[in-house]
């Protein structure tokens, strides 16, 4: 079955491209990288596959070739690269990546002005650094509108950000012959290969893969796996584009015992089109779920007890106009009342705190327009809408929503649109993304990931002679989040943003051998996540996953004959420990137990006291 998946897949990636991509603004390939290089063959002529698969590629992307066959253009270097194109070269050529060190508040406005007074691009900020996308010309203007402390203050990520992006696209390999001597052939073994060690094996991952591959991909999982996959829509983009999701999971049938709310858990990613890796990344969560069940006990476990929604691109539109016209494209692509200056930024468009007063958010022409009035933004209205009608109409429960983005290698929890506003749920929050973190960092990659609020990741603060509220500078407006939205107005207990790799070096312009390593992250998180749900904070094992095994330092319980028995004793115990505490600590009004400064109206959106008990229980365990 793997087998041919994978050959199911090579078809698609050959044939399902549009022609229309041949006669875009699309750069040429660099027929050197990427792919597997086997060992080279002393073989005169290629088969007749290899042939009609080069003619294929050819011709889906507009390559010529010379007289001998053999791909014509720019000669590839030493480093396996090929020199960008002339499109590339005059749209990026000029353009550097630079990054500013904060250390004060005035630091931070000054650099805030001048990029809304430059209209620069922002791609990564947080309290301690600043990363801006310029052209060399603007370089001294922006220089001269700064302070003497941030003159200095910055060091250049990418020389040559045309070379950069040239290296993002896919790569395929033209003049490598094929394996077909006995020594070439890899060894044969009985065993059969589980979706966990196939990654180096499945084509689909070796590179970013457009839109017009994406879609047959999915369609391709649905009709593999129709047991536990179902390809779904969920909505119509602003240019009439689907917004494809799969849906997976198995739903229980037992007649006798009737059914609840089925916990539903959203994945999402590419809502800011540039950022690949969160496209590829949510793809290759969904593909290692999809393909373990019936075969790993406890991702079978996680689809039977959940739905999985994974949406591989908020926004379909963008996407696709970064491989067809502008690679560092952010913004969807409906109209504005700028003519010129298209686009609205889909992470700012949610009606929660939506936020229209920063010079950046109401410029049309900024890479953080929010809209003129909140949901403007086409896909992020019909997101909400489809999400608000699962679990009103459709029996649907959201217990939690992911949404990845790029790049800094951090996991955010609410809020984002303010620090002063606590989540009423701050302590699961917590204990929940810490565990992500520790996911993430025990993969065969070691990766660091970083826990904060989503405030606190983007602002400086500077303190006051009360410190009671600092002020707090933003280099874009925190308003209008889809995690604020769907953590406040849906009340999904468990919601983030997880900003994958990298830190810097290479920004949304991670190479393609970072697609697996980056989606091993994204799955160990959600592993963690969908066990932590279960009730077993993510560090108990299903039956039958290797008994007596250690992970670090924590004995790992298993839910065998006995286990059932040890946890009611163990319920029992702090139900009883819950009912002395509510003795000692003072109530509010109607007895809802508050923490100090703590609105009582927020408290009633969740089960009354619970999560304050949970906090003092943890609190004494510790001591």
């Amino acid at each position: 079955m793997r087998r041919l998946a994978n050959w199911c897949v090579l078809g698609i990636i050959l044939v399902s491209c549009p022609s229309s991509l041949a006669a875009a603004a699309y750069p040429p390939i660099n027929p050197s990288t990427t792919l597997p290089s086997f060992r080279q063959q002393s073989i005169p002529t290629k088969s007749t596959f290899s042939r009609l698969r080069d003619s294929l590629i050819r011709s889906i992307w507009s390559i010529p070739c010379n007289e001998n066959g053999k791909i014509s253009g720019a000669k590839a270097t030493a480093s396996g690269s090929g020199a960008p194109p002339s499109t590339l070269l005059a749209r990026y050529g000029g353009d550097v990546v630079l990054r500013f060190n904060i250390r004060s508040p005035e630091e931070a406005v000054a650099l805030t002005e001048a990029v809304n007074v430059l209209f620069l691009d922002v791609w990564e900020f947080n309290s301690d650094w600043v990363d801006i996308r310029l052209a060399k010309d603007v370089v001294p203007s922006l220089l001269g509108l700064l302070p003497p402390s941030l003159r200095h203050a910055h060091t250049p990520l990418m020389h040559d950000l045309a070379q950069t992006i040239f290296e993002s696209y896919p790569s395929p390999t033209f003049d490598q012959p094929p394996l077909s001597t006995k020594d070439d052939r890899p060894p044969f073994s009985p065993v059969l290969q589980t979706s966990e060690s196939t990654d180096q094996t499945n084509i689909f991952f070796r590179d970013y893969q457009p839109l017009s591959v994406i879609i047959p991909w999915m369609r391709l999982l649905q009709s593999l796996f129709p047991t536990h996959v179902r390809m779904i829509n969920i909505g119509i983009s602003y240019e009439g584009r689907d917004i494809p999701a799969l849906r997976a999971g198995v739903h229980p049938k037992n007649a006798d015992k009737p059914s609840g709310p089925r916990k539903t858990i959203l994945v999402t990613g590419g809502s800011h089109a540039r950022e690949w890796i969160s496209t590829s990344s949510v793809n290759y969560v969904a593909y290692s779920f999809i393909t373990a069940y019936g075969k790993i006990p406890k991702m079978t476990k996680l689809l039977e007890e959940f739905d999985w929604v994974f949406i591989p691109t908020l926004n379909p539109d963008g996407y696709v106009y970064t491989w067809e016209n502008d690679r560092l494209w952010r913004k969807n692509r409906q109209e504005t009342s700028l003519r010129f200056c298209k686009g609205v930024d889909l992470d700012h468009s949610y009606g929660f705190q939506w936020d229209h007063e920063s010079s950046s958010a109401n410029n049309p022409c900024s890479e953080s327009f929010a809209g003129d009035g909140p949901f403007q933004g086409v896909e992020a209205r019909r997101f909400a809408t489809w999400a608000r009608n699962e679990t009103q109409r459709n029996n649907v429960s959201i217990v939690a929503f992911v949404d990845l983005h790029s790049y800094s290698q951090q996991i955010l929890y609410p809020y984002s649109y303010s620090c002063v506003t606590t989540p009423p749920t701050l302590e699961n929050l917590e204990e929940l993304a810490i565990g992500l973190a520790k996911a993430i960092r025990l993969t065969d990659g070691g990766e660091e990931y970083g826990v904060t609020a989503a405030c606190e990741g983007s602002v400086t603060v500077s303190s006051t002679a009360d410190n009671k509220e600092p002020p707090r500078t933003r280099m874009e407006s925190g308003g209008g989040s889809a995690l604020d939205w769907f953590y406040h107005e849906l009340k999904v207990k468990y919601s983030y943003q997880i900003k994958l790799r990298d830190t810097g070096s290479y920004g949304f312009l991670l190479p393609s051998k970072n697609i697996v390593p980056t989606g091993k992250d994204a799955l160990a998180a959600m592993e963690y996540m969908g066990k932590f749900l279960l009730g077993n904070k993510g560090i108990e094992k299903t039956k039958g996953e290797g008994e007596g095994e250690e992970r670090g330092n924590e004995v790992e319980r298993y839910t065998e004959s006995g286990g059932e028995e040890e946890e009611e004793e163990e319920e029992e115990a702090e139900n009883g420990e819950r009912k002395k505490l509510v003795t000692e600590v003072a109530g509010g009004e109607d007895g809802v137990l508050t923490r100090e400064g703590r609105r009582e109206e927020d408290d009633d959106d969740y089960e009354d006291g619970d999560w304050e008990m949970d906090f003092e229980l943890r609190r004494r365990r510790r001591k």
